[in-house]
């Protein structure tokens, strides 16, 4: 028997989406009728500040709405976490194809939520609304759900697309500063691999990003957020479409990718994703440079833009035997090969598979000595 299954599903900009003029979060499933259903996770974090609008817009609807409040970040996330969503969910008793779950948050409470789904009857609909930057550029736009489990990130999940990604710019407003920076790091993973136009943006307007929190507080820093928001979701999308369930493993989205989540396991709590990743960035810029596939002049170039952005460079859990052993968890993941993509110049990408030991040693010594001073650690 052959079977084949079409996957569509849409990422739409929606400012205010929690007005209550805007329907959007109601056109899934049941439609807009007495006898519209939701069941809604929500981030602690992002209960406090719009908990109150979220359950108004709800009731002003007249939508039967459980709202279900869970702590998410990377040291809970995990099955225990997951079960107890599960668990609520079954307690309200969802009918399996018109009543979207909806989920609230951060990429960690959307690959939660999104694993749940998956596995609730075999596969529930449900609707994303990331709530941080590396929300609205990575976790919201591909179809990757999961928990970690057993000291590794992401051990366990599915391929389960979202019915649709809602994207509100207005809650970055109410991020921190940190966290605004750690999602541009996946951002700069896009430019560094696929656009270099995307990393001039980035290297002329990338504090003023910052500063407004991409909210377009002055013309300038509008359009500098929208068309740097609209870059990258649109190259994600661009990469995911023709490999949505990862059928070739030479991924340019894996940039970033090799080294930084045994990293960021072990630096956990201190460390945010974006911030492993940048990390694992820097270390393959330098690694590239060392293979000769970026000058000098362009390996600081990026290394600046990083420092620029407020990213770390190095961490001092950067050691030759972790970064061997993250290698080998890595070749496992890609089938027996190390698939290790890294930048040619900025803007471009190649895949090694000969990366020795001997070379992460020598490579980590340069990278030292390039990013563990004052000038580059954050």
């Amino acid at each position: 028997m052959r079977a084949q299954r079409e996957v569509s599903y849409e990422v739409r900009c929606q400012d205010g989406l929690f007005r209550p003029e805007h329907t959007d979060l109601l056109e899934i499933g049941s439609g807009r009728d007495a006898r519209c259903r939701r069941f809604v996770v929500v981030d602690s974090n992002v209960d406090l500040l719009y908990g109150e609008a979220i359950r108004a817009y709800f009731e002003h609807h007249g939508v039967d709405h459980a709202v279900v409040v869970v702590r998410a970040d990377e040291t809970v996330k995990d099955l225990a976490t997951a079960e107890r969503i599960a668990e609520e969910l079954d307690c309200f008793g969802i009918a399996r194809r018109r009543e979207p779950v909806v989920v609230v948050g951060g990429g960690v409470l959307m690959d939660v939520v999104g694993l749940v789904a998956s596995l609730y009857r075999r596969g529930t609909p449900f609707i994303r609304v990331p709530t941080t930057l590396v929300g609205f550029v990575d976790a919201g736009v591909g179809v990757k759900t999961g928990v970690n489990f057993n000291g590794h990130k992401n051990r366990l999940g599915t391929y389960m697309a979202a019915d649709l990604t809602l994207l509100d710019r207005t809650f970055l407003s109410t991020v921190d500063r940190r966290n605004i920076a750690n999602g541009i790091a996946e951002i700069l993973k896009i430019a560094l691999v696929k656009d270099f136009r995307l990393f001039e943006l980035l290297e002329v307007h990338g504090r003023l990003l910052l500063d407004e929190k991409l909210q377009g507080r002055t013309p300038v820093g509008d359009r500098a957020a929208v068309t740097v928001l609209h870059a990258a979701i649109q190259g994600m999308l661009e990469e995911l479409h023709p490999n949505l369930w990862e059928a070739e493993l030479e991924r340019r989205v894996d940039y970033g990718h090799t080294f930084s989540p045994e990293v960021e396991m072990r630096a956990l709590p201190a460390m945010l994703h974006g911030e492993a990743v940048c990390v694992d960035m820097a270390l393959t810029t330098v690694m590239a440079y060392r293979r000769g596939l970026l000058t000098r002049v362009e390996r600081d170039r990026v290394l600046a833009v990083m420092s620029a952005l407020e990213l770390p460079v190095w961490h001092p859990v950067i050691k030759h035997d972790l970064l061997v052993h993250a290698l080998e968890d890595t070749v496992r993941h890609r089938d027996g090969q190390q698939r290790l993509p890294l930048p040619v110049g900025i803007g471009d990408v190649t895949f090694v598979n000969d990366v020795t030991e001997a070379e992460i040693e020598a490579v980590v010594a340069m990278h030292r000595d390039l990013c563990a001073g004052p000038a580059f650690v954050v």
